[in-house]
């Protein structure tokens, strides 16, 4: 891409060199007595040899799209470019050499000089639209450290290979997707899935490029490199969307199609009324057909569309939404009902102390404070939640901590041993559970993980950790309602447990007790009454049903499976940014129609005017070549207005309404 938008620059700037100069020699600029032609040329000749610079290099790549188009038998943009360009051009050299006339070489340079300026604006608004995703795809380090031949070498990201051996020590970023095969650690994908808490990997577990190393040491096997990892598909995904057509430019393609034709038989008609019914000059005819030709080049409505996608998906991918075709971006405009699953989507997948439950003379800061003090300095997400919670307590001096593989911890706290962990522990030192043993039963019942903290032999307390809701669910849900979008949850949770759930997050259909291979039926349900159904799920074990919605949302995108199962991401697994995709889905459509209504009530206006149906004002051929470009300019401009416009969930406007009003505080909720 960048090399193209360096070539079309080339060109326009070859045409523009060379048009400057026929504009101050031709008639048409006419404001001084220009200086005689160089080397005693005529200046017919002069502006022969300038004007021939300027169009052929500079026009070559529409003349190959024409030919290409005619051979398919489809009538494009470039076929009515060359039409214009051609006919003014040969008509010129023939009144040079073959036959008396005025030339038309500072029309035809004129014209050439803003299609090829269009053109490059474009191309570089195509190149520039994905920046924000390559600044993402920067992320992953340049250098990964590998075995080879027995040794470890650096080399670059590049050139690592599936199947080799890489070798990651902590705060290390990973160079490509793979699986780990020797060590353990907790690694922050945050930049691609959005979630904030590390996850625990072990052997045998898959490991994302870019993503960042917390601690451990340990050592992986590339499984995908370049175009295959994670971050590629995601610029992958940006260019599709980009690339795309929305069902509006489909629209707009064939009205393009129309225009030529319709332009060429205006054009002929032109000529032939005026030269054969009126009786008017050769050259006032062809005058006004070229000048036909010239304004009906359909830049405007070809420019329309495509814009107001590349702007929208552009703005999109810099607010972490990520539309995978234009099609979504308008299906999203029209959806009846949003259904959320709720694990993973509605909720952080962050622990977070949710009770706590102390034994008989003892306090709940008394449980918090041993148990935190264990487990101070550790980077499990449980230890994190309860540390958390801890806040500003006072906490005792710990020494001769030990990890209990696969049931807590234990630690001398103030000379005194305290275990932590689950019920296996408990059992496996013999410490009764007592009177807590219903309390961690209805606790473990409900969804919760319980940790058991005991001191001196004795259990003094539980803890119960929970799922936390992502701080902006709520607002979400209201922020839809208040569009006239139904939110429905659907979820695995039992009824009266879903139900208790959705009441904190304001939801009223409830979907509960769904397996998940029983998720795209629910949806078909909500199709067959009739409504359109986007569907928000993590893409994993929702896959089916985010390929059944209307329009699929997969929060978080480091997996392949939320790739290819949903119409847009989500990449900072933020539920709100299904709001903000609806609003930038409509702002985008507006701008659409608005470009789309301009594009056409300019070719109405411009037809009669060009034919000098409004005789004897006409306009020249030159004149319409800047009335033209003015058109796609200003279809252009209004696309790019997009940036700038206000909107909720997107840019600037969601920082600016403060967190309290996206994020209000909700209660934990079961896992």
């Amino acid at each position: 891409m960048q090399a193209m938008v360096r070539d079309m620059r080339n060109r326009f700037l070859v045409a523009l060199l060379f048009t400057i100069p026929i504009f101050v020699y031709s008639p048409m600029g006419g404001m001084f007595t220009p200086p005689a032609p160089p080397f005693g040329l005529g200046l017919d000749l002069w502006l022969f040899f300038l004007a021939s610079a300027a169009v052929i290099y500079p026009s070559w790549p529409f003349f190959v799209a024409a030919w290409r188009a005619l051979r398919n038998g489809i009538l494009n943009m470039a076929v009515l470019v060359v039409l214009s360009v051609g006919t003014g051009y040969l008509f010129s050299v023939g009144s040079t050499f073959l036959f008396p006339g005025v030339q038309f070489y500072e029309a035809v340079a004129v014209l050439l000089v803003f299609i090829l300026l269009g053109h490059w604006l474009e191309m570089r608004a195509r190149a520039g639209a994905s920046q924000a995703i390559r600044a993402l795809l920067d992320l992953a380090p340049p250098m990964a450290t590998v075995i080879r031949e027995g040794r470890e070498v650096e080399i670059a990201t590049s050139e690592v290979q599936v199947g080799e051996t890489i070798i990651i020590k902590p705060g290390n970023k990973i160079p490509v997707d793979g699986e780990i095969v020797e060590g353990t650690s907790l690694i922050d994908e945050s930049m691609l899935t959005g979630e904030s808490m590390p996850v625990n990997k072990a052997v045998g577990d898959e490991v994302i490029g870019a993503s960042i190393n917390k601690s451990g040491s340990f050592r992986y096997k590339a499984t995908k490199v370049g175009a295959d990892t994670a971050l590629a598909q995601i610029v992958k995904l940006v260019q599709e969307a980009q690339n795309s057509k929305a069902p509006a430019q489909l629209l707009a393609d064939r009205a393009s199609q129309w225009l030529v034709l319709i332009a060429i038989l205006i054009g002929l008609a032109t000529f032939a009324t005026w030269f054969w019914w009126l009786g008017a000059p050769l050259l006032f005819a062809v005058t006004l057909t070229i000048t036909v030709f010239v304004i009906a080049c359909p830049d405007a409505l070809g420019l329309a569309t495509p814009m107001a996608v590349m702007v929208g998906t552009g703005l999109g991918a810099t607010n972490g939404i990520l539309f995978k075709n234009a099609g979504a971006l308008e299906d999203a405009t029209k959806l009846d009902v949003i259904v959320f699953d709720k694990t993973g989507t509605l909720t952080m997948g962050q622990p977070h102390v949710v009770d706590i439950v102390a034994a008989e003379g003892r306090s709940d800061e008394d449980v918090l404070r041993l148990a935190a003090a264990v487990e101070r300095g550790s980077e499990h997400p449980l230890a994190l939640a309860i540390l958390d919670r801890a806040g500003d307590l006072a906490l005792d001096d710990v020494r001769d901590f030990h990890n209990r593989e696969g049931m807590g911890a234990e630690a001398l706290v103030g000379g005194s041993t305290v275990l932590l962990g689950n019920r296996r522990l408990m059992d496996e030192e013999n410490v009764p559970l007592g009177a807590l043993s219903e309390a961690a039963d209805e606790l473990k019942g409900a969804g919760r993980t319980v940790v058991h903290v005991a001191h001196k032999g004795d259990l003094v307390g539980l803890i119960a950790i929970a799922d936390a809701p992502r701080p902006t669910a709520i607002a979400a849900v209201a922020a839809l309602r208040k569009r006239g979008v139904e939110v429905a949850m659907l979820t695995g949770d039992n009824e009266g447990t879903a139900k208790r759930v959705a009441a904190q997050l304001g939801i009223a259909t409830v979907l509960a007790d769904v397996l998940p291979g029983q998720k795209a039926d629910k949806v078909k349900e909500l199709q067959a009454q009739g409504k359109r159904v986007g569907m928000v799920g993590d893409g994993i074990n929702d896959a089916p049903a985010l390929t059944q919605a209307d329009v699929g949302f997969a929060i978080g995108a480091g997996t392949d499976v939320a790739m290819e199962s949903a119409d847009v991401v989500l990449m900072r697994s933020d539920p709100y940014d299904v709001v903000g995709a609806i609003v930038l889905s409509k702002a985008t459509l507006r701008k659409m129609h608005q470009n789309l209504f301009w594009a056409v009530a300019y070719n109405v206006i411009a037809f009669p005017v060009a034919a000098g149906v409004l005789y004897p004002l006409i306009i020249s051929p030159a004149v319409a070549a800047i009335a033209m470009s003015g058109s796609s300019a200003l279809v252009a401009v209004n696309a790019l207005l997009l940036k700038r416009t206000r909107m909720e969930g997107i840019g600037s406007s969601v920082a600016e309404s403060g967190e309290s009003d996206r994020s209000p505080t909700a209660s934990p909720i079961p896992a």
